[in-house]
């Protein structure tokens, strides 16, 4: 006999809550960098998302070590590979808006905001994808367009970067902005995760239908 006789659909809201929180704080940090400083105050938009996302994060884990209301959908250890890697693109993406201010940055570089726009449109694909998890559709072309951007954020990346020790730019300056670009690198490195992670729970769903 099972020890748990219904599925608790609940984690699968509760990830779709996770991606639209993804999508918001990338919206959020896109504008805060194509309008720094005047809009300086949308920090503090990302940073609730932030704390949004921890909380949506610990009600997950929470559901798929059994405290939801029936079996959880996912092998727990996908679910919270899942849970942590969204979690990390929030994370990075409050990271580089805090690093504007902790390095008292005067005004944005075009290279950050095309950086940025990458991550909106990664953390478009991976709401989009979180999203077929519950309704099975096709995964692939979404992890796809994930892998795509996180090669293109890569070349925009290592290219902002060179061009501070091109321009012969303030060592400063130089040192701000390598750290502003790697960590904006690093929140779509976390879509890719995701991209991952999705890839192998759909491989297992695949093969478990065969069986």
């Amino acid at each position: 006999m099972a020890l748990f006789r219904t599925t608790d659909l609940a984690v699968y809201d509760l990830i779709e809550e996770s991606g639209r929180n993804v999508q918001r704080a990338t919206l959020l940090l896109r504008d805060l960098f194509a309008e720094y400083p005047e809009r300086s105050d949308l920090a503090r938009d990302i940073l609730l998302a932030e704390q949004e996302g921890d909380r949506i994060t610990h009600d997950i884990i929470h559901r798929l070590n059994g405290g939801g209301a029936g079996k959880p959908p996912l092998d727990p250890a996908d679910g919270h590979l899942l849970a942590t890697a969204l979690d990390d693109i929030v994370d990075y993406a409050e990271q580089a808006a805090d690093e504007l201010s902790l390095y008292a940055v005067e005004a944005p570089m075009e290279q950050a905001n095309l950086i940025a726009d990458v991550l909106v449109g990664a953390g478009e694909q991976v709401a989009q994808a979180l999203r077929c998890l519950k309704s099975g559709a096709e995964l692939a072309p979404h992890l796809v367009e994930i892998h795509r951007l996180e090669n293109e954020g890569d070349r925009l990346s290592r290219d902002a970067v060179a061009s501070l020790f091109a321009n012969g730019i303030d060592p400063m300056v130089v040192i701000r902005w390598k750290d502003i670009f790697e960590t904006l690198e690093q929140s779509i490195d976390a879509c890719e995760k995701v991209a991952h992670v999705l890839e192998g729970i759909s491989l297992k769903r695949k093969s478990s239908r065969r069986h």
